[in-house]
């Protein structure tokens, strides 16, 4: 099993705003009244990852 994963500009900063209840959501922080708070955050960092990393729907390796 190959587990090694190679990121081109992995080292490239990226910014993203998160709330405070965001950012303690996705450190693990239970949130059991609003699951919706670590639903946001993830949709966040998901929404700039694909903006960053991918080129025209493709994955740049």
């Amino acid at each position: 099993m190959n587990t090694n994963v190679r990121i081109p500009q992995g080292d490239d900063t990226v910014k993203i705003e998160l709330t405070v209840k965001e950012v303690l959501a996705l450190a693990g922080a239970k949130f059991p009244n609003n699951h919706g708070i670590e639903i946001s955050a993830r949709k966040k960092l998901n929404s700039v990852i694909q903006g960053h990393y991918m080129e025209d729907g493709k994955q740049t390796h």
